[in-house]
């Protein structure tokens, strides 16, 4: 019974991507990311959790795997997709984020933009296809993990949600900053550079010290500027993982 506590956790991430999905595709993204940083949290965990009980199994690395492409791959690119198709949309028709759109209302001769947040899906299934086969990943990632790229994305609709502003909209909704986004994101996914990884192999400060001021750091940050603290921690995240000595 304890070799699936770890299984347990990897299949609470999977079950709040499924359930993200059904919110985004409903037009709510504001609940939708919610879950999806719920599913953050468990994926944080079920590593660890399998490491200090000593149950690391072969399936738990494909469960896991198969939650994050579930959480962190589908769930971006159908969220990019709807920002994209609300980009196009005028002013006055956009209500926000709100459950009143779905992909059903979408008609054939629609405009080809908003599939463009569907590389974001692509690009993270070979992410983490590259991940499961890659030996250099153990202690650092090659190339933007999956789940700090959502977190990139996510964070979009919530700043606009909770602290909205003219020019933020402008910006947010503005097709080609979501296109290039959507392009750069996908690229940062599998580019070859060294990024430090987040998960914790074990408590120990000194072995997880840039971990620990990294993530308290960002927490400061949240609490102080909210959501639209997330994308200057992402950047920030892969400018301290290049200059940092590996």
């Amino acid at each position: 019974m304890k070799k699936q506590i770890p299984n347990l956790i990897t299949v609470l991430n999977l079950l709040c991507g499924c359930l993200a999905i059904l919110f985004v595709v409903s037009g709510d993204l504001v609940i939708s990311s919610f879950l999806v940083i719920a599913g953050m949290f468990f994926d944080f965990f079920d590593g660890l959790v399998a490491r200090l009980l000593h149950v690391q199994s072969k399936l738990g690395v494909q469960l896991d795997s198969l939650a994050d492409m579930v959480s962190f791959g589908v769930v971006p690119g159908l969220m990019m997709f709807q920002l994209l198709n609300k980009s196009l949309m005028p002013q006055e028709l956009r209500t926000g984020f709100e459950a009143t759109e779905t992909l059903k209302e979408f008609e054939p001769g629609m405009s080809f933009i908003p599939f463009i947040g569907m590389l974001i899906i692509i690009a993270s299934a070979y992410r983490l296809a590259k991940f499961n086969i890659d030996t250099r990943q153990s202690d650092n990632f090659i190339g933007l993990p999956t789940p700090a790229n959502t977190l990139l994305i996510i964070s979009l609709p919530l700043i606009f949600h909770y602290q909205y502003s003219p020019f933020l909209e402008r910006v947010i909704f503005n097709h080609w900053f979501l296109i290039a986004l959507t392009i750069v994101s996908s690229l940062l996914l599998n580019a070859e550079i060294k990024l430090f990884s987040l998960k914790f192999k074990s408590w120990n400060f000194n072995s997880n010290q840039v971990r620990y001021i990294f993530l308290a750091l960002s927490i400061a940050a949240i609490i102080a500027i909210k959501f639209i603290a997330i994308p200057f921690i992402i950047i920030i995240y892969i400018i301290v993982s290049l200059l940092r000595k590996s």
